[in-house]
């Protein structure tokens, strides 16, 4: 991780769960990490934590809608005025609604494919556009997957969310053809984790939380730090070594 140093990483979704672990693991790394969301407030005391703790690097709170273009656009904008421009990508935000293929409403399934699909592709071709302009190399585009993007499980509530993770998958495995189409050395990599006890499942289940409980108190769970914790290990891989995919679940977790 040393060539990381004082370089300039994005997490998206950076508030909470996965993306602020991440955020701190890359500040503990010494990397200059612009962490956002549409409510910073969170990640704004997770900056200070990390300066109190006396971490190298440093955490750049910045508020973002990622399902409006407009927004992603300015922030690379001001990321480009204020930092040069963005080394390493990493497409952490993500959610998923209740909506069911036969019964869901469609503001549901189009908020999904804002965020997980759209946001991803948006974020990952400016952050390329940054490295190009400024003939960086070596970045790395991270996309944080799921496991729900390499199969189908058997609940109504999660195929949706499912089918936007397979974009991820199908994604991640074109923006590297086309980086070794471009004759660059950037790489791409995403991260499969199984069930992660964060509030994911809260913010799934909304209307029901006893069943998001259940979900997390069912097994021993990944913990956000286990999948921050992939991300330093492919960042920190040689140069010359591309990890495709990380599929991690819980050793309790059957599907």
């Amino acid at each position: 991780m040393e060539r990381w140093k004082g370089r300039v990483a994005l997490v998206t979704g950076a508030s909470v769960g996965i993306g602020a672990a991440v955020a701190r693991a890359l500040v503990q790394q010494g990397m200059r990490v612009v962490g956002c969301a549409r409510n910073v407030d969170k990640i704004e005391k997770l900056a200070a934590e990390c300066q109190s703790a006396g971490y190298s690097g440093t955490l750049i709170p910045y508020k973002c809608d990622l399902s409006n273009e407009e927004e992603i656009l300015s922030m690379f904008s001001a990321i480009k005025t204020l930092h040069k421009g963005v080394d390493v990508c990493i497409n952490n935000a993500g959610l998923a609604h209740n909506e069911p293929l036969l019964s869901g409403k469609t503001e549901g399934w189009r908020n999904m494919i804002d965020v997980n699909v759209l946001a991803l592709s948006i974020c990952t071709r400016e952050a390329y556009k940054s490295m190009k302009e400024r003939n960086v190399d070596d970045g790395h585009i991270i996309n944080i997957n799921s496991m729900g993007g390499h199969r189908v499980v058997s609940s109504a509530d999660e195929h949706f969310y499912c089918a936007t993770k397979y974009a991820v998958t199908a994604l991640t495995e074109g923006i590297r053809q086309e980086l070794r189409e471009a004759n660059t050395h950037i790489r791409a990599t995403c991260i499969s984790p199984g069930i992660v006890e964060t509030e994911f499942a809260f913010r799934h289940h909304n209307s029901d939380p006893e069943k998001a409980a259940a979900v997390y108190e069912s097994m021993k769970c990944l913990k956000a730090e286990d999948i921050a914790s992939a991300v330093t290990y492919v960042l920190g891989a040689p140069p010359h070594v591309q990890i495709g995919d990380v599929q991690m679940r819980p050793v309790e977790q059957v599907l």
